[in-house]
């Protein structure tokens, strides 16, 4: 059973976005919950000072056990 995704919890991308330079395996900490986890506004950090914030579908994202930004 997977447990439910909430904000600040860190996150791994399964698929590329490239119209945001994202790839596959990049890990992002959750920023906003959207319908009930049907989608999640995601931060990806690209590099000092880069990031990236976007919308992502839940079947794409893998939550990363014993791991969140708070």
């Amino acid at each position: 059973m997977n447990e439910p995704i909430a904000e600040l919890d860190v996150v791994a991308l399964l698929s590329n976005i490239p119209a945001e330079g994202l790839v596959a395996g990049q890990t992002g900490t959750v920023v906003f919950v959207h319908d009930g986890g049907a989608a999640y506004e995601v931060e990806f950090i690209l590099r000092p000072r880069r990031s990236v914030v976007t919308t992502v579908r839940a079947d794409q994202l893998l939550k990363l056990k014993g791991l969140s930004a708070a």
